[in-house]
């Protein structure tokens, strides 16, 4: 049994199966050492500005503002595979943090950043393809 510190249950905190799976997955101890739950929601707001930040760019500066003035056309692919690596770092710290803290809402976060991440690969599938095409 992992016996994180909790803040909405200060007490002992019984995992499921489940739980104690994805804590391994993510190399997550039962300390949350120092990390709260304000601290879970601000890296989920920044990794919610890193994938807004990278879409932005992705689908409207660098296909059509870039060209637009001028400026080198073909670099989008290379921008957007860095800025998606970004993006996935911050989106599986976030959840980190999610689930160190044990939060309440730490299978919801877990289920966005899944279909996010996927589309975040999926995005950098077609920017590899365009690279090597």
């Amino acid at each position: 049994m992992v016996q994180p510190i909790c803040e909405t249950d200060p007490g002992v905190v019984t995992l499921s199966r489940a739980d104690v799976a994805m804590r391994r997955l993510l190399k997550i101890s039962g300390d949350p050492g120092g990390v709260t739950a304000a601290d879970a929601r601000a890296a989920f707001r920044t990794s919610l500005l890193v994938s807004t930040i990278r879409c932005l760019l992705t689908y409207i500066v660098l296909p059509f503002v870039i060209p637009a003035i001028g400026l080198a056309t073909g670099v989008g692919p290379v921008i957007s595979l860095a800025i998606a690596g970004v993006a996935l770092f911050f989106l599986v710290g976030s959840m980190r943090r999610f689930w160190r803290v044990h939060h309440r809402k730490r299978w919801h976060y877990t289920s966005l950043a899944l279909v996010v991440g996927a589309l975040l690969v999926v995005g950098s599938a077609f920017d590899v393809v365009n690279l090597v095409s």
